[in-house]
């Protein structure tokens, strides 16, 4: 079977989830994977074998979501003309994690897909969002990335297409340890402004992992790190604590590891406000954001003795194999019947 695998590079997650997932896809076939975007700071260790500057994410430096800088570097036309080159149709199944264009080409070409990852769980009301929905939010969880099927992640089962996490085999194997520094991974914030809040806590060290520095850098009571998978688990693995953004694989690989979790959703990004949302269900801490109100916020979260209980009694070879599964009774559906709006020459 040939597998045609697209992979999202506007976050580490997607990466981290690829890597974990390619050696079980793998059983079933040849995989060629389409990476596209250019926000990750993993590296993807296997053979891409078409590449694609994609949709890129910028960011403030508070914290929140660059539209100006992100609609400005998107290109509709390049789009357009990667999508009708993207050879989908040479394809026995093509698999999407959430990228636009595999979508795009699969409509043009009537090329049956699956959109598999957490934002096809979205596809289903009933998982949680925030009190106020955000019209255009939804629109783009919808339809950014369309399919024939859909099976999604996320932190429950919230419906019957709706696997838990993939958590990374290095997660799963380790010995978690409380080593007394909190882990941090806020890419969305600038060094400045998380040094100068974590500098007021004296009594707490911190291992910050940032974009901005080439080496770990000591300043009083904070650790600054280069973005590592290697030196990231490591830190988690031994946490007291983690402070993240809301988005998805983080998150869960915290709470399954049993480690305190507070996350601050990226101003601007509606996937990690609804994110936040279930989180909060959950009992988890969400902030707003990191402000002057965060050294008193921080000491109520790190003083709580309440403890979440978390389990996950899916792996990630039976993820692999329900997706295979499905996909096995869809393979047949034709996609004029699933976009009749949509008509490319």
């Amino acid at each position: 079977m040939k597998i045609f695998y697209a992979v999202q590079a506007t976050g580490n997650g997607h990466i981290s989830r690829a890597m974990e997932i390619l050696p079980f896809l793998s059983r079933y076939g040849t995989v060629d994977i389409f990476l596209s975007g250019s926000n990750s700071t993993l590296p993807l260790n296997a053979p891409v074998k078409y590449r694609s500057k994609g949709l890129c994410f910028f960011y403030t430096s508070t914290g929140g979501l660059n539209y100006v800088d992100t609609v400005k570097e998107f290109s509709p036309l390049r789009a357009l003309r990667e999508a009708r080159e993207l050879p989908v149709e040479k394809y026995d199944l093509v698999i999407n994690d959430f990228e636009s264009i595999t979508s795009l080409a699969c409509a043009i070409k009537k090329v049956p897909s699956v959109n598999f990852g957490h934002q096809a769980s979205f596809q289903s009301e009933r998982v949680p969002r925030p009190g106020r929905k955000d019209f255009f939010g939804e629109w783009v969880l919808h339809n950014y990335a369309r399919a024939s099927q859909y099976i999604g992640l996320h932190f429950k089962s919230y419906d019957e297409f709706i696997l838990p996490p993939i958590i990374k085999r290095d997660i799963l194997l380790a010995e978690p340890t409380d080593k007394g520094h909190i882990t941090v991974y806020l890419p969305s914030y600038c060094d400045e402004i998380i040094c100068k809040q974590f500098f007021l806590l004296k009594d707490f060290r911190f291992e910050v992992f940032s974009k901005e520095v080439n080496q770990p850098t000591i300043l009083q009571n904070v650790t600054l790190i280069p973005v590592c998978k290697e030196r990231f688990n490591k830190s988690l693995i031994n946490c007291k604590a983690l402070i993240s953004n809301a988005g998805f694989e983080t998150p869960a690989e915290a709470l399954y590891l049993g480690k305190k979790l507070m996350a601050i959703p990226i101003r601007g990004q509606y996937e990690q406000h609804c994110n936040a949302a279930a989180l909060q269900q959950m009992g988890v801490k969400c902030l707003k954001a990191v402000d002057n109100h965060f050294g008193s916020q921080f000491k109520d979260w790190i003083s709580d003795i309440k403890r979440i209980h978390y389990t996950i009694d899916f792996s990630t070879e039976a993820a692999i194999s329900f997706l295979m599964m499905h996909c096995a009774h869809g393979r047949n559906k034709k996609l004029d019947l699933l976009y009749p709006e949509l008509t490319i020459n």
